[in-house]
């Protein structure tokens, strides 16, 4: 599809007009291709007012929906706003977003969600952080004018998981669950996708920051969804996911550490059931509860096998995490603000 993202040049200083939508016009010579990803399931309410806010934001941007097996008409008021449609058959967000990153050819990806929830006149200050600083990944953080935009499950959601990954894989965003990021060519080229649905999110910070690439996070408005129109996310069962994706994480990248701790559990455990039959065994000599012993044996064993197979699991980490960090430098690398290089 790299014919239908049309091109525009780097600017070498971004000033808002009078109207405070920040524009971005030809003055300088690079040219750059951008595309704005907009993954949608039956988001009729909102889909054109949200195409029509980001043609007007980057005016020589390329719109794409894929729309994701809606029953409304989705595409059809997508399509008649202008934007590029696509579909991709299989339901969640995680399978659109890496159905779009496989398709679309462009060198900055605009990545929103389609239920006008996201301010798109702060996509060019976006897009202009990420040119200026030569980054791969710009987190839009959300700041909700309004109480009813943002859920307080939600909210302590978002709060529990960004302080957990912090906690984990390193502090640099504080919103690690914003559906509206501004990403680099290399960053979604080299990106290995595997969740299916809303955890998408966390993959990405998560895979950021492990391989350290240069990344920022700029405040952006958080609106309330207009009447009519309702959250597929779920605060409790999509919450579960996300957890869930981020022990997975912990398992797939920090091997010993989460392995230890099962290891510690076990042999906790192990030591609880054996202290009654060691204060018996010192007091008479005798071993009164032979099944007990063995199982606290094979406890004890357990836990050694866990801590040993963190340590032989991080080797292989290490060697994959190599490999990513190859590939993601075999990607042509962003140019200097001004420079003639295409990415």
């Amino acid at each position: 599809m790299t014919e239908l993202t049309p091109r525009f040049r780097i600017p070498s200083q971004l000033s808002p007009p009078e109207d405070g939508t920040a524009r971005l016009s030809d003055l300088g010579s690079t040219r750059l291709r951008v595309a704005v990803l907009v993954p949608c399931h039956n988001e009729e309410r909102t889909v054109a007012k949200v195409v029509a806010d980001f043609r007007r934001a980057l005016p020589e941007s390329a719109v794409y929906v894929y729309d994701n097996a809606s029953s409304d008409r989705t595409a059809e008021l997508a399509r008649g706003a202008g934007a590029i449609v696509c579909s991709e058959p299989l339901r969640g967000k995680g399978n659109v977003v890496r159905r779009m990153f496989a398709d679309i050819e462009a060198d900055i990806y605009v990545l929103a969600d389609g239920d006008d929830t996201y301010d798109a006149a702060a996509a060019p200050r976006l897009v202009q952080r990420l040119i200026e600083n030569r980054l791969d990944m710009v987190n839009a953080a959300r700041s909700a004018e309004e109480t009813a935009a943002y859920r307080l499950g939600h909210r302590f959601g978002n709060r529990l998981f960004s302080a957990l990954v912090a906690r984990l894989f390193g502090n640099r965003f504080a919103d690690i669950l914003s559906g509206f990021r501004v990403l680099s060519r290399r960053f979604v080229k080299s990106f290995p996708s595997q969740v299916r649905g809303f955890d998408i999110e966390t993959e990405m910070t998560v895979h950021a920051l492990e391989m350290r690439m240069p990344v920022d996070e700029v405040a952006a408005v958080y609106k309330q969804r207009p009447l009519g129109s309702t959250s597929k996310l779920s605060t409790v069962r999509d919450g579960i996911k996300i957890m869930w994706r981020i022990g997975n994480l912990i398992r797939e990248e920090r091997p010993p550490p989460f392995f230890a701790g099962i290891g510690a559990a076990l042999a906790l455990l192990s030591i609880a059931l054996a202290y009654p039959l060691f204060v018996t065994f010192l007091e008479t000599g005798l071993v009164p509860r032979i099944p007990t012993a063995i199982l606290c044996v094979g406890l004890m064993l357990l836990a050694f096998l866990s801590a040993t197979c963190g340590l032989i699991l991080d080797t292989v980490t290490r060697g994959r995490r190599e490999m990513k960090r190859m590939f993601y430098l075999a990607q042509p690398a962003p140019p200097a603000r001004g420079g003639e290089r295409q990415w």
